[in-house]
């Protein structure tokens, strides 16, 4: 079997669900997911904008959207609330009210509405994990140390499992490589296996890095 799939779509409807809910006329499917990328990419950039952490991590670990006809909702799980929760009306009104005047949008006869919802283990989730990595290779950390830090930090969020992957021109080589580490178990094929996935890149000063993170939380019975 091909490896070839990514893991989150193919345990749609086991132990995942989506992130986007919505309806929407074959025609419209198109804008729709264009709509739900700039929301997404808007809160994003926001938060990295006014962020106070100095780790660089924006510690989001997924961003769900529901749509009304009148209606957009906005769940934002944040596991380093300092931001967002610092202040917190005020800071989701002025982002509300950032979002209503962005005319990428269309959110002139929808409404807007935003939670947070915090996580307890922020380095259990791979959003999280990767944009830790990330930070570590900007500032010229060795891969591998980067590699065995993010297993630590994910050990003590009482996971099963992870696997972890970077290519491209690791520490500067000329030649691009793919290197991969694992601890503990990653059951891959079984669909009754939780595994949340995670692919980021990131830019250093040697090109583009690729970062795949596997997770394995826990097994459906």
């Amino acid at each position: 079997m091909g490896q070839k799939i990514n893991p989150l779509g193919f345990r749609l409807g086991t132990t995942q669900s989506h992130h986007s809910l919505w309806f929407a006329k074959p025609k419209n499917y198109c804008e729709g997911l264009q709509e739900d990328q700039k929301i997404r990419n808007f809160i994003k950039n926001y938060v990295k904008k006014n962020r106070r952490i100095s780790s660089g991590v924006e510690g989001i670990a997924r961003i769900e959207i529901k749509k009304r006809i009148d209606l957009i909702q906005v769940i934002i799980y944040i596991g380093f609330p300092k931001l967002l929760l610092e202040n917190r009306p005020r800071r989701i009104e002025e982002l509300q009210l950032q979002m209503n005047v962005q005319k990428e949008l269309n959110c002139v006869n929808r409404k807007i509405n935003i939670a947070i919802t915090r996580i307890a283990n922020p380095y259990g989730h791979p959003n999280i994990l990767a944009e830790f990595i990330a930070g570590q290779l900007k500032n010229r950390v060795s891969f591998r140390k980067a590699m065995k830090k993010a297993i630590e930090l994910t050990e003590q969020a009482d996971t099963k499992g992870i696997q972890v992957q970077i290519a491209g021109r690791l520490d500067g080589k000329e030649i691009a490589r793919a290197e991969w580490t694992r601890e503990g178990r990653v059951p891959l094929q079984t669909i009754g296996a939780k595994i949340d996935y995670c692919s980021y890149t990131v830019r250093t000063i040697y090109g583009v890095l690729g970062i795949k993170i596997w997770i394995f939380v826990d097994e459906k019975k």
